[in-house]
């Protein structure tokens, strides 16, 4: 008797143009509290590839509008020098869950806090916000 196939879904895919040569892959769950607002604008010395478990997240990078996560749902960013704003809790009364694989460059840190004077030098470059 033949085993059962397994069911592989693709859930997302990306082009990752060059890479940070060896790497330091790591994978997180992350659980946001409900109405939590997240890491504070951040970037990633790599990729960040990203399946949302439960919840959803309010997901905005640089250039980009920001944009609903629901569960079930796959995301990526490509790391290296653009800014990662938001990865907030959308849900007032519930928490968020996802796991995120991170792919990062030997000896840096999964994650860099970009200071307030950095923001403002680069907020030409983040998307028109609806609502203000």
């Amino acid at each position: 008797m033949d085993a059962p196939t397994p069911d592989i879904r693709l859930l997302d895919q990306a082009r990752v143009a060059g890479g940070v040569g060896p790497a330091h892959v790591m994978t997180v769950s992350m659980t946001l509290e409900p109405g939590s607002p997240g890491s504070p604008p951040h970037r990633h010395s790599g990729p960040v590839f990203g399946y949302l478990l439960e919840g959803e997240l309010v997901f905005e990078l640089e250039g980009e509008p920001e944009r609903i996560i629901r569960t079930g749902e796959a995301f990526w960013e490509p790391g290296g020098d653009l800014i990662h704003y938001q990865a907030a809790n959308h849900l007032a009364e519930a928490p968020t869950t996802f796991i995120a694989v991170m792919v990062c460059a030997p000896g840096e840190e999964m994650m860099t806090f970009v200071s307030e004077q950095e923001l403002a030098e680069r907020a030409h470059l983040r998307h028109p916000r609806s609502g203000g």
